[in-house]
């Protein structure tokens, strides 16, 4: 079974790719850029357990939240189903794909068969077109092909896989209703949430206080591992280019304040626009050093990094000040 006359949404995001062919699905056409900003994807954190050799650095929000944002300011209703039952999870899929409808899933990349490179990541999003006694037909990012397939039984295997960020066979569909949006509107408010929720960290590793934080946690880093080259060179390639677009998803966020003040010309979005430009600039230099790090195994470009990421963290927290007060000044006015 093939969903006739599916669209597939080109992107560089996996959950913006994913759930972006659900929405050209229902004729809703947005940029990934755009996308990443209504869901207010804009984050940092550096995740450090016992049980890792090197620490995580991510640049965007929890896993499904995203979805969930992008959903609520378009009024469409999002449903999500979780089972511990392989076979139920089947089931919950099979029957939308009968119906003619499109299903998000998450899973774990290590299982799929066009991943060339192998790693768990239980976060990872793909859209589901079809399937037949062999496989499922998938929407994954540019990078990852696109238009894809992988076995059913490895479809099996990926969305039941335990550990860090997985859920419970995870899908999720979308519904249109009767409520309308004001699509200015809900840029706005989108960038005053994401803006709040990045200025009022819930713990000092998340947000601008994570990156001060890494750009002194970096050096301890260096001293005590044991594979430096590798590290630091796999660090630099999921900032640049494990789907986020670039300079740690700064690049995404940066195209949407663009887009924002072309739409909404608010002088405010324009100043931040220019600050994220340089941003993602410095996050460039930082993926950059840390490269040179693993090449030559020298401190001095961690001590580099370091100064750079100190930056970043002024810098971020500067625009999302601006977003914050101009956010939060336009949706009085609108009340």
């Amino acid at each position: 079974m093939i969903i006739n006359n599916f669209k597939p949404f080109n992107g560089q995001h996996c959950e913006t790719t994913a759930t972006g062919s659900l929405l050209q699905h229902l004729g809703i056409y947005f940029s990934e850029p755009l996308l990443f900003g209504l869901g207010g994807g804009l984050s940092f954190i550096i995740w450090n357990r016992k049980t890792m050799d090197f620490p995580f650095i991510g640049g965007r929000i929890k896993t499904d939240l995203l979805t969930q944002n992008i959903t609520r300011h378009l009024n469409l209703k999002f449903k999500v189903q979780e089972t511990s039952s392989v076979k139920k999870a089947w089931e919950n899929v099979k029957e939308k794909i009968d119906l003619g409808i499109p299903v998000g899933i998450k899973l774990d990349s290590y299982y799929l068969d066009y991943f060339t490179k192998k790693f768990y990541f239980a976060g990872h999003y793909v859209a589901m077109y079809g399937y037949d006694e062999n496989n499922a037909y998938l929407v994954d990012t540019i990078q990852q092909g696109g238009l894809v397939k992988t076995s059913l039984k490895n479809l099996e295997l990926a969305r039941n896989e335990k550990g860090p960020m997985s859920s419970k066979n995870l899908s999720y569909t979308f519904q249109t209703t009767n409520k309308k949006y004001d699509l200015k509107k809900e840029i706005m408010q989108a960038i005053s949430d994401n803006a709040k929720n990045y200025l009022n960290p819930p713990i000092e590793n998340i947000s601008y206080k994570g990156i001060l934080k890494a750009s002194k946690e970096i050096i301890k880093w260096f001293k005590r591992s044991k594979d430096v080259e590798g590290d630091f060179k796999t660090t630099a390639m999921l900032m640049e280019k494990a789907g986020t677009g670039g300079a740690l998803f700064r690049n995404l966020y940066r195209d949407f304040l663009k887009e924002s003040y072309q739409l909404l010309k608010v002088e405010e979005i324009k100043k931040a626009y220019g600050l994220f430009v340089n941003i993602a600039q410095l996050w460039r230099t930082v993926s950059k050093l840390f490269m040179k790090a693993g090449d030559k195994k020298d401190m001095v470009y961690v001590n580099k990094a370091s100064d750079v990421l100190a930056e970043i963290s002024h810098q971020e927290k500067e625009a999302m000040s601006i977003l914050l007060k101009i956010g939060q000044e336009i949706i009085l006015q609108q009340v």
